[in-house]
């Protein structure tokens, strides 16, 4: 009886050699591409020390830009802290200022109404159809500036019954001023209306907005303010401006002054 012996297929002695040849190259290659030797002098590999110099370059390019958003926070921080720390000396400051500019203005208009007393009743005839007033603040915006709007809001711009009492009680007006968009209507002036529903701080102007309209928007501002407001001081700010009204006010007195003489 024969049997039959199982066999397998086994690689050929010959390709053995081969074989070892190849995986030797391989692991050449490998440790070629991972790993630099050091140069004669012991230094790193040309290849490595570039690596080192680009992770150092990004590391202190990320430092930096960690300062100086550390600095940026702490400018800001301690610009709003000033602002509200000064808030109170303003508040004590900010009415004897607006008394005595009041005062200065009386004597002054008392001196140049004097000669001729006809022209002044024609104009207090005129003055006493618009809401008398002390100063009207004008904040040039955009539609794409609500970020800056609301940054105002949260500093110097009073809001709510706080923006009416400085109205009612200091004759202050402080509006953002825009216009419309060319297309009536607009998602852009529909934004406006609800944002000036919700702060009622907006003083809407006849004038279609754009870049290179930024003069024309001004001369209609103030013609503007001008029909709508009985005020000794009209002011147009930007709202990227942070502005300390007590400041302010002191800066109106010397100008008054200047002109008087």
């Amino acid at each position: 009886m024969k049997y039959r012996t199982s066999t397998t297929t086994i690689i050929s002695t010959k390709w053995i050699p081969f074989v070892c040849l190849f995986c030797f190259a391989l692991g050449i290659l490998f440790s070629n591409l991972t790993w630099n030797p050091p140069e004669s002098d012991g230094r790193p590999s040309l290849n490595v020390r570039r690596r080192e110099q680009q992770v150092a370059v990004a590391s202190t390019d990320c430092a930096k830009k960690a300062f100086q958003d550390q600095d940026v926070a702490k400018e800001v921080l301690k610009t709003r802290g000033a602002i509200h720390d000064g808030s109170v000396e303003s508040d004590r400051t900010l009415d004897k200022t607006i008394g005595q500019l009041q005062m200065e203005l009386a004597a002054s208009r008392s001196g140049r109404e004097m000669p001729g007393l006809e022209s002044s009743a024609a104009n207090a005839s005129t003055n006493s159809r618009r809401p008398k007033v002390f100063v009207v603040i004008g904040i040039n915006t955009a539609f794409s500036s609500r970020k800056r709007r609301d940054s105002v809001r949260d500093t110097w711009m009073p809001q709510g019954e706080k923006l009416i009492q400085l109205e009612r009680e200091k004759g202050i007006i402080i509006r953002f001023m825009i216009g419309h968009s060319a297309t009536s209507n607009s998602i852009l002036d529909k934004a406006i209306d609800s944002e000036d529903a919700q702060h009622k701080d907006f003083l809407r102007l006849e004038h279609i907005e754009g870049y290179h309209e930024l003069s024309a928007k001004t001369k209609i501002f103030f013609s503007t303010a001008v029909a709508k407001w009985d005020a000794d001081f009209y002011v147009k700010v930007d709202d990227d401006v942070h502005v300390n009204l007590g400041i302010c006010f002191c800066n109106l007195s010397i100008l008054l002054f200047i002109i008087e003489f």
